[in-house]
């Protein structure tokens, strides 16, 4: 099936009925150092709803995006354990996670991810989108407009983590 032919796709905001697809998911794409927890999954549901979207092919769960908004242009690694409720406006939206389901990939649905949470970053006058990931995926994300901008200070997981950034202005 290719990515502009997936029938039954629903983009939503992701709930606490979904917290047990959302770990699974999370366990299957990232190691046990890199992946979120259950209650760091809970603490987002709660705290940031307006930024923790769902793919959903048929009512089930195949992907997720989230993370909060900060004052800081890039993520550092207390928001993993720690964060607030969004502001109405402005900041810089943040990506923590971006994982899709392994049996659902190539199907576009992690760049319709990213597209659902810019467009809400967009609307709420957010600055960028801010992300850090493993330097071979550094390629995926500059093909959708994200600017590599080196090495981030980030320890998590023990991994050297880069700062990409998405201007939305």
């Amino acid at each position: 099936m290719s990515e502009n032919a997936v029938s039954g796709l629903v983009l939503r905001q992701a709930t606490p009925a979904d917290l047990p697809r959302l770990i699974a998911i999370e366990n299957a794409c990232f190691t046990p150092q890199e992946a979120a927890t259950p209650a760091a999954f809970a603490q987002r549901l709660q705290c940031i709803p307006d930024s923790f979207w769902v793919a959903a092919l048929d009512g089930r769960v195949v992907g997720l995006v989230n993370g909060p908004v900060v004052n800081e242009r890039y993520i550092r690694d207390g928001l993993f354990r720690e964060l607030g409720a969004n502001p109405a406006t402005g900041g810089h939206q943040t990506v923590l996670g971006l994982a899709v389901d392994p049996a659902c990939r190539r199907l576009g649905l992690g760049r319709r991810l990213l597209a659902q949470l810019e467009a809400v970053a967009r609307a709420a006058q957010r600055e960028t989108v801010t992300l850090t990931c493993l330097q071979d995926r550094v390629p995926n994300y500059e093909a959708l407009g994200y600017a590599n901008e080196g090495p981030s200070a980030s320890a998590h997981a023990g991994a050297q983590w880069f700062n990409t950034v998405k201007p939305l202005a």
